[in-house]
């Protein structure tokens, strides 16, 4: 039996289609939920290990996409919105009701990723969404109890999938880091 990483991608990762419009998120709660619309398609969607993200149940990983802030907008009971950790520099708002990460928003303007939001294109009934195109922060399941003798497991299972896996973030998310840093710091010209 496969190793399971997440539901959307265990069977195959499935592309996206051109010109993809955006849908909207909804929680899971059965009464009242959260909806947040997002406009147009996601940017650099993953597979994610950390243990902050919020991964649906039995999954070994969470699925992650990223879009402009100015694309995000709760359209529903964002009464029921709190952030989980106002101390992480993604300040992940999550639904009170039933626990899910509705989108996550970086509120430091010296971020190399300010601007953008981070989201789950699994809470959405759209289909369409730009496929996953790598898995980041792989090591990091070992945190939340996964067995490390399994990870190398887990890497071929990654592979198969076509999900490069990294021990932090893809080589363009990281070019991105690098760029703001050395643009602070005079190095490049911005």
């Amino acid at each position: 039996m496969a190793i399971q990483i997440h539901p959307a991608v265990d069977g195959g990762v499935k592309p996206g289609v051109a010109n993809f419009a955006g849908g909207t998120l909804v929680c899971k709660c059965t009464s009242s939920p959260v909806t947040v619309s997002i406009k147009g398609d996601a940017a650099f969607n993953h597979v994610c290990g950390c243990s902050k993200c919020w991964k649906p149940e039995g999954s070994t990983f969470s699925q992650i996409a990223v879009t402009g802030r100015d694309n995000v907008n709760v359209t529903a009971n964002g009464q029921k919105l709190k952030v989980v950790d106002q101390n992480a520099a993604i300040q992940r708002h999550a639904c009170t009701g039933c626990g899910v990460h509705m989108y996550g928003r970086i509120e430091n303007k010296d971020h190399p990723f300010f601007g953008f939001d981070f989201f789950h294109t699994e809470l959405s009934k759209e289909n369409g969404w730009a496929a996953p195109e790598f898995a980041a922060f792989v090591s990091s399941i070992i945190e939340s109890g996964y067995p490390p003798a399994q990870m190398g497991a887990v890497r071929a299972r990654l592979k198969e999938l076509h999900l490069e896996p990294y021990d932090c973030l893809s080589p363009p998310l990281m070019d991105l880091i690098a760029t703001h840093t050395a643009k602070a710091k005079g190095v490049l010209a911005a």
